[in-house]
């Protein structure tokens, strides 16, 4: 059972990687530091946003419109981070 909680804890560290990559990205697009004319950049892009678009729809069906400002990758850090939080104090279950 320890497997699963460490094969649990993995997937939830590389979705924090995945979503705080794709925002940084997602930064750096808007202030014209990386350029999605370039083949990777855009292939790299377009990975997260596959990846991650589906989780991201269904918080902003719940999140108030904020007039360009997207809350929905912060909403879903945080509830990586409590899930992490919640595994983490149920450990014991595991072992």
């Amino acid at each position: 059972m320890q497997s699963l909680f460490q094969i649990l804890m993995l997937i939830l560290d590389i979705v924090w990687f995945f979503i705080i990559a794709h925002v940084i990205m997602s930064w750096l697009i808007n202030f014209q530091v990386l350029n999605l004319r370039q083949q990777f950049v855009a292939q790299v892009w377009y990975g997260l946003n596959r990846l991650l678009e589906p989780i991201y729809s269904q918080v902003r069906r719940f999140l108030p419109a904020m007039s360009g400002i997207d809350l929905a990758p912060l909403v879903v850090l945080v509830a990586v981070y409590a899930l992490r939080i919640i595994l983490i104090n149920n450990a014991a279950a595991f072992y």
